[in-house]
């Protein structure tokens, strides 16, 4: 299986990303991407940027293991996990996901599954920066989001058959 962890501060190239991971495959039937974004407001207010923070090495160990563990739920042929770190303005992507199968279903779960972990589980930690008056900048940490807790938890019920 083709698979590419990396964590960077810098941008990525989302359509560089898939072509690398889809070249001169002929069994490929389905790719999903998902390319999370940063927002201009978080929960109505507006911000100046995020900034994300891991720890080096045990975050890509983290995202390769359930990577490890998407290939193994579902017949995977490639998969690419992208995230940055570092501060990030509004419109700058954060997250790439990407999952090759030779079937739709396989690649949309995987791709869900992917995404559920690095919201829920993986070792990040972001800081929200927002204006304030006159020249001055409140920064705050996120709390982890029930929901997010919530949309993770179906993939701990008994493993899906993988699709045929």
């Amino acid at each position: 299986m083709n698979t590419t962890v990396r964590l960077q501060r810098e941008v990525f190239d989302v359509a560089a990303e898939v072509k690398k991971l889809t070249h001169g495959r002929s069994d490929v039937g389905a790719l999903v991407t998902f390319t999370g974004i940063c927002r201009a407001d978080e929960n109505g207010e507006k911000i100046a940027a995020l900034t994300l923070e891991h720890y080096p090495g045990m975050a890509e160990a983290e995202i390769a293991r359930h990577v490890d563990e998407a290939s193994a739920r579902w017949p995977l042929l490639g998969a690419t996990v992208i995230h940055r770190f570092g501060r990030i303005a509004p419109g700058e992507d954060i997250v790439m996901v990407a999952t090759a199968s030779s079937h739709r279903e396989a690649a949309f779960a995987a791709a869900e599954f992917l995404m559920d972990y690095l919201k829920t589980r993986a070792p990040f930690w972001k800081q929200v920066e927002k204006p304030g008056g006159t020249n001055l900048v409140e920064k705050t940490w996120v709390d982890a989001k029930a929901t997010d807790d919530v949309a993770a938890e179906r993939w701990t019920a008994p493993r899906r058959e993988a699709a045929k």
